[in-house]
C-alpha cells in the first residue's frame, strides 16, 4: 500500500454499520468510495465527513450496470496504484420462521448478501490485485449462535463467511487479504425496523401461520430490541475495520460487540440441547413438545 492517501470502497454506507465505516475512514485520512443507492444519501455522508474526503457512489449491489460504472470511476481516481481496501457490508434482513418466509423473499436476501457482495468483490479485484488490497467481509455472530426466526439472515451470512475463507486461501498468492469480522449486538437500528415491520411480516405469515407463530414472533422482536439498545455502537465495527484495513497481520475472523466472545465461545463448546435452551430462554420460545397436537382417537 504505496499511496500517500489510501483508497477504500464501502458498500451499503447509507446508515448503520456502513455509514460508522465510511466517515471512519475518511476521518482517519482514507479517500471513502462509499457505496450508496439514493443520491440524497451521499449527499448527507459528504456534510457528516467533517472535511475528510468521501466520494459517494451510486450502487445497487444487485445492480451490474451500477456495479460496472462504479469500477470505472474508482478505476480512474486510483490508476495504477489500484485499490487498497474493500468493505463488504451492503446486507438487508429477513427474519421470518423458515415454514413461512415468502420465497421471493428468501431469494433476495440471498440476492444481496451473497451473490451482490461476491460480484461487487469480482468486480474491484483487479484494482485490488494492483495494490495487494484487502477485502473485509462484515459477516455476523449469527451465523455460529442462529437466533429463531433468523434463519434467512444467518443463513446468507454463513454463506459469505465461507465464500471468504474460500476467497481468502484463494487470493493470497497476490499478497491480498481477506478479513472477516463478526458483530454481535449492534445498536443499528436494525431492531427498529423489526418492530416497526412485525404487523406486516404477520400478516405475511397467513391466518394459520399467525396463529402458529405470532406470540412467538413477537417475543424474538422484543427480545431483539432489549439486546440491540444494550449493544455496542456501530462506531466499534468501524473501529475495527480501521484496524484490520491496516494492521501487519490481522486475524482472519474478528469478533465484536457486547456478547460476542461470550456467543462465539457457548457456540463452540455447548451441545445443540444447551444452545437451544439458552436461546429459548433468551428469545422466550414455547418450550419443545408444549404446542403438540394431541393424536386423541
Amino acid at each position: 500500500m504505496s499511496c500517500t492517501r489510501q483508497h477504500v470502497v464501502v458498500t451499503g454506507a447509507s446508515s448503520g454499520i456502513g455509514r460508522s465505516t465510511a466517515l471512519r475512514l475518511a476521518s482517519a485520512g482514507w479517500h471513502v468510495y462509499a457505496g450508496v443507492r439514493r443520491a440524497a444519501d451521499g449527499e448527507a455522508l459528504q456534510a457528516a465527513s467533517s472535511g475528510g474526503q468521501l466520494s459517494p457512489l451510486l450502487m445497487d449491489v444487485t445492480v451490474a450496470e451500477q456495479i460496472d460504472a462504479a469500477v470505472g470511476m474508482v478505476g480512474e481516481h486510483v490508476g495504477a496504484a489500484g485499490l487498497d481496501g474493500l468493505v463488504d457490508n451492503a446486507g438487508i434482513g429477513v427474519a421470518s420462521p423458515v415454514e413461512m418466509v415468502p420465497l421471493d423473499a428468501l431469494r433476495q436476501q440471498l440476492e444481496v448478501n451473497v451473490v451482490g457482495q461476491i460480484a461487487v468483490t469480482q468486480a474491484f479485484l483487479p484494482l485490488l490485485r494492483r495494490a495487494a488490497g484487502r477485502i473485509v467481509v462484515i459477516a455476523s455472530i449469527g451465523d455460529r449462535f442462529t437466533p429463531p426466526f433468523g434463519g434467512p439472515l444467518a443463513a446468507s451470512k454463513a454463506a459469505i463467511a465461507t465464500l471468504a475463507d474460500a476467497l481468502r486461501q484463494e487470493v493470497s498468492p497476490w499478497g491480498i487479504k481477506v478479513v472477516m469480522i463478526e458483530p454481535a449486538s449492534i445498536n443499528s437500528g436494525a431492531a427498529d425496523k423489526l418492530e416497526r415491520d412485525a404487523k406486516k411480516t404477520i400478516d405475511e405469515f397467513g391466518a394459520d401461520g399467525a396463529r402458529l407463530y405470532r406470540d412467538a414472533y413477537l417475543g424474538m422482536v422484543k427480545a431483539a430490541l432489549a439486546r440491540e439498545r444494550r449493544g455496542s455502537p456501530p462506531t466499534v465495527v468501524a473501529d475495527l475495520v480501521l484496524k484490520v484495513l491496516t494492521m501487519a497481520r490481522p486475524h482472519a475472523r474478528n469478533v465484536v460487540g457486547k456478547d460476542a466472545r461470550m456467543l462465539a465461545t457457548v457456540s463452540r463448546w455447548l451441545p445443540t440441547p444447551a444452545l437451544d435452551a439458552l436461546r429459548r430462554r433468551v428469545f422466550g420460545l414455547p418450550k419443545p413438545g408444549s404446542l403438540a397436537i394431541s393424536r386423541s382417537a
